[in-house]
């Protein structure tokens, strides 16, 4: 399979297949997965970054235990949407991947992310610091996997309204 856009997944996906969001963290992955109908992004797990080979390897093993047929990975773009080391790092981590798994891969713009979630789990959920360390990253991965899926479904209701024609 090759990268590509978001609004192309549900269509290269089989019935039943979920969509594997990615958090790239330099010392973790934070993953986490959709429902069946494209609608609802859950935090998953963590993944401790190690070797290339190890952090893909535990992926394939995620990938087969949940049926998952797509993957958005979150590129961190810089504030003015220019891309630096850590958007080229994700992009490498991508291709590498590719090379060992027959995937689609859609990358989501995932700046402030992990900033958002960490405020809302500061603000809203009332979490410890520590408590918060343990759960930030899979719930950025889910913040980024739902901002694709509502893109997803907003862009279907776009074609759909498209080819029905004026009202």
């Amino acid at each position: 399979m090759a990268i590509c856009k978001p609004s192309e997944l549900k269509a290269r996906l089989t019935r039943n297949q979920t969509i594997l969001g990615l958090d790239l963290g330099t010392k973790t992955i934070g993953l986490a997965l959709s429902d069946t109908t494209y609608i609802v992004a859950s935090p998953l797990s963590t993944i401790t970054r190690r070797k290339f080979s190890h952090d893909a390897a535990e992926l394939a093993v995620v990938i087969a235990q949940h049926n998952v047929g797509a993957l958005v990975i979150g590129l961190p773009r810089q504030m003015d949407g220019s891309e630096g080391s850590r958007a080229q790092s994700t992009r490498s981590f991508a291709a590498e991947l590719l090379k060992r798994q027959d995937i689609p891969i859609a990358f989501w713009d995932e700046r402030l992310s992990t900033a958002a979630v960490e405020r809302m789990l500061t603000d809203e959920a009332d979490m410890s610091r520590k408590r918060r360390a343990e759960v930030v990253d899979r719930a950025a991965a889910a913040y980024i996997l739902q901002g694709a899926l509502d893109a997803m479904r907003n862009e279907a209701g776009r074609a759909e309204v498209d080819r029905t024609g004026p009202v």
